[in-house]
């Protein structure tokens, strides 16, 4: 399946996100090469069914709590390295395994290596090391990454409508869906919410969320507005995540006042010296007994 770029149609990128992406599209060709297509799916059928991540998230939202998607993040090309530790001792897995304990309800993984020091292989650890399901975040741009990340053991896929035209979208989110994969769909300019919401119903899958990202891409800077501006361009708000941002727990009662009530918390937990205790306090240091209430 081969899905080509309308590239007139994708708005113009900051010029950070269009390095990525050029940088990508070398990236995705040395990964063909070096593990075909065909070597993919012998370990897709390998690989154990893929976990419910739409369904627990919006499960565990729909009891009145907070659903964090809590991320494992080593570096970005705004902060850098988020703390000196992880230059040598990022341990992924020990990161996830906090996060669970502290009542997250899935783990996002960076696997881009250039800009995010992540690796495909934290996918595999993580998933062996905790009962959450893992979303694969990167920047995907082929649907070679889509199979790529169920071989190594995602549940669920991250899509940025930045970086990828309507019909690519559409398609991207139907391979995930035909593979067992769960979509977040993600959208940093308002412009984009219509094509977001589009490209959902087009797909006809039900295992998705959409994601409003509170970073403007050109200033890098966060504003939670972004999202409760936003939220009623979103037909159906049990499936929407705000991300980015969220540094508190008053940031958490201040989404749930405008029903949002699952977010993706990633460089604030992990510039903290425990992510996992950083997590239970944005809580309100209440999530294991919300999960024994629940």
């Amino acid at each position: 399946m081969s899905i080509e770029s309308n590239e007139a149609s994708i708005p113009e990128l900051p010029a950070t996100l269009r390095e990525i992406i050029e940088h990508k599209r070398v990236e995705v060709e040395a990964a063909k090469a070096a593990v075909p297509l065909a070597e993919l799916a012998g370990m897709i059928r390998d690989t154990d069914p893929a976990r419910d991540f739409a369904g627990a998230i919006m499960a565990r939202a729909a009891t009145g709590a907070t659903a964090v998607i809590a991320e494992v993040k080593r570096r970005s090309p705004s902060a850098g390295l988020i703390r000196p530790e992880y230059a040598d001792g990022f341990d992924p897995v020990v990161i996830a395994q906090g996060y669970s304990k502290a009542q997250a309800s899935a783990i996002s993984c960076l696997t881009d290596e250039k800009f995010f020091g992540g690796h495909l292989s934290f996918l595999q650890q993580i998933r062996a090391a905790v009962d959450l399901p893992v979303l694969r975040k990167d920047f995907l741009i082929d649907p070679y990454q889509i199979h790529e990340a169920r071989a190594h053991g995602a549940d669920a896929v991250l899509l940025i409508a930045e970086c990828l035209d309507d019909r690519q979208l559409v398609d991207l989110i139907t391979l995930a869906d035909e593979l067992g994969l769960a979509s977040l769909v993600e959208t940093h300019e308002p412009t984009n919410i219509d094509r977001v919401v589009q490209a959902v119903k087009k797909a006809k899958v039900d295992k998705h969320l959409i994601g409003i990202n509170n970073r403007n891409l050109h200033t890098m800077t966060t504003d939670l507005a972004h999202s409760t501006d936003l939220v009623e361009k979103i037909p159906d708000r049990s499936r929407l995540v705000s991300e980015s941002g969220i540094r508190t727990n008053a940031d958490i009662q201040r989404l749930c006042g405008h029903g949002i009530r699952i977010v993706l918390v990633g460089e604030h937990l992990m510039s903290q010296e425990s992510p996992g205790d950083a997590l239970c306090e944005l809580l309100g240091c209440n999530a294991i007994d919300d999960q024994e209430k629940h």
